[in-house]
């Protein structure tokens, strides 16, 4: 029996629609191998929420115009479950924090036995302030130059390099609503000490699989010393905090967002700590929290239950040569390119083009191009294939079987295809680009094959039978082998061939039909909309 795997989502923030780079980044990835360990029979549960406690939601209302922090989270978040939906990303949980009793005490009482215990700890330190706008800035509130690597950077974390910060080292601080410098006041605020952990971060850095780039950060973490990370902010929206004499702050959200994964996990599990070791999908400019702050934390108050057994991380998927940006408005937004490509499409294009270990950039052009590929390529063999046997075999798989050293070779190199395949769907070796470029030769041998074999029906249409038998084969594994990526037209195809849908990624899956089967002729693309 397969042991259960739990994946993680980073949540999004409900202050803009998912535009494509979301797509590109944790979501459809993770979907991509929720599907293909279901279709092998392992227990999975794929887990996400809302990040509706992020400042980034309140300032949006205010760049809007005066819209409440409500307002902007409520409309930004159906637009996300509904892209999720038209993604065919299918999640087994999604959070909504501001909606379900016990999520604000279940945060509440996380930071109360961390302040109990003695590892959170308050402090009087230098934080921005806006007089015009009468606000502690901090995160979305905030800009300035990173303290590490200067660049362009919001409060408490540095996109381009994944670095925190305390808010006050930024130079030249700014606010972002009203582009005044900020003046530095001391604030009291609750922070949690990630030094008294680094020995058990260290343990947990050598054993969790993560790419270099997440490692390195690390590594310059604990070289420099690991700080102490603000946990509270003076501020009026997120969860309240009630450890005493600080009671007019918000829990930072981010620190929020470790007792909120525990709380996508069925009550017993998140009570008894026995979660399994996720798998968490989430971009570089999130690393630092996955990798350094939950484990500390989750170290100091549950010492005994499972970290992270795999970081699966994007880098940023860049428009035109500029990074996706929500709060910028530097986007093209999913449901739009969802709407004119469709979401065989756009997975295919976003998965074979992932952000992995390297900044990847979309264009219109190249989406345009795998539309073009799965039409000429993927949807013609098909299509051609439905026809020929509609004309020469009464529109029934043929009583003929592949044969011939023509079929062998194929057959061979199809089978270390799936053994490919398998490696690049599995955790260790998960690679949706290595997946899509494997599924794109799986597609073109068969074409290939098609196009010689085609001849056979002037020679002998006993043989040129057995050519059609061959390629509703690799037709039969493709319909389970391409369904984590394209879900949909996965699942029409087999429908079409009378297979069963979401069958294992396996060599089992290339298997002749049985003789006779009817078929059905497609009336419509296959793969895409």
């Amino acid at each position: 029996m397969n042991a259960p795997v739990w994946i993680t989502a980073t949540p999004p923030t409900p202050n803009g629609d998912l535009h494509v780079g979301h797509v590109a980044g944790p979501y459809v990835a993770g979907d991509v191998l929720r599907r293909f360990l279901l279709a092998d029979g392992v227990d999975v549960r794929y887990t996400t929420g809302l990040d509706d406690h992020q400042s980034y939601v309140p300032v949006r209302g205010l760049k809007d115009g005066g819209r409440t922090g409500d307002e902007v989270a409520d409309g930004y978040g159906e637009s996300i479950v509904r892209v999720w939906r038209q993604a065919e990303v299918g999640f087994d949980r999604v959070v909504h924090p501001r909606k379900e009793d016990g999520y604000r005490a279940h945060v509440q009482d996380f930071l109360e036995r961390l302040y109990d215990a003695g590892h959170v700890v308050a402090r009087t330190r230098p934080l921005p302030y806006c007089t015009p706008c009468e606000r502690w800035l901090y995160e979305a509130y905030l800009t300035g130059k990173c303290p590490h690597c200067g660049s362009s950077s919001n409060g408490n974390a540095c996109e381009p390099c994944g670095r925190p910060n305390d808010c006050a080292d930024l130079a030249d601080p700014h606010c972002t609503v009203c582009g005044t410098p900020a003046e530095v006041r001391d604030a009291a605020r609750l922070y949690f000490p990630l030094a008294p952990f680094a020995d058990r971060l260290k343990a947990f850095w050598a054993e969790v699989d993560m790419p270099p780039h997440l490692r390195v950060l690390c590594d310059r973490m604990l070289a420099d010393g690991l700080p102490e990370i603000a946990v509270s902010h003076p501020g009026d929206w997120g969860v309240p905090v009630t450890v005493p004499g600080f009671e007019d702050q918000r829990a930072y959200v981010w620190f929020e967002m470790a007792p909120g994964y525990l709380w996508e996990l069925p009550e017993a599990q998140r009570t008894q700590e026995n979660w399994p070791a996720p798998v968490q999908f989430f971009g570089f400019d999130n690393g630092y929290f996955h990798a350094v702050l939950f484990p500390a934390l989750y170290a100091a108050l549950h010492p005994r239950a499972a970290l992270a057994r795999a970081f699966v991380v994007n880098e940023f998927y860049q428009l035109e040569g500029l990074k996706f940006s929500t709060s910028r408005r530097h986007a093209i937004w999913a449901h739009e390119a969802l709407a004119e490509a469709g979401s065989d499409v756009l997975r295919h294009h976003v998965l074979a083009d992932r952000p992995n270990g390297r900044q990847t950039s979309f264009t219109r052009a190249d989406l345009e191009r795998t539309r073009a590929l799965l039409t000429t390529r993927w949807n013609g063999w098909l299509e051609r294939l439905f026809a020929a046997v509609a004309r020469d075999s009464d529109g029934r798989v043929p009583e003929e079987r592949p044969t011939g050293p023509a079929w062998q070779r194929l057959h061979a190199r199809l089978e270390r295809i799936v053994a490919e395949l398998r490696e690049a769907y599995g955790v260790e070796g998960f690679d949706t680009r290595h997946a899509v470029a494997l599924l794109d030769e799986v597609v073109a041998s068969a074409d290939d094959f098609g196009f010689v074999h085609a001849h056979e029906r002037d020679r002998s249409l006993r043989a040129h039978r057995a050519a059609l038998t061959a390629q509703l084969t690799v037709a039969g594994a493709l319909s389970a082998w391409a369904a984590p990526v394209m879900p949909a037209g996965a699942a029409r195809l087999a429908a079409l061939l009378g297979e069963e849908a979401d069958r294992a990624v396996n060599a089992a899956a290339l298997t002749p039909p049985p003789a006779g089967r009817p078929l059905t002729v497609p009336d419509r693309p296959v793969f895409g909309d």
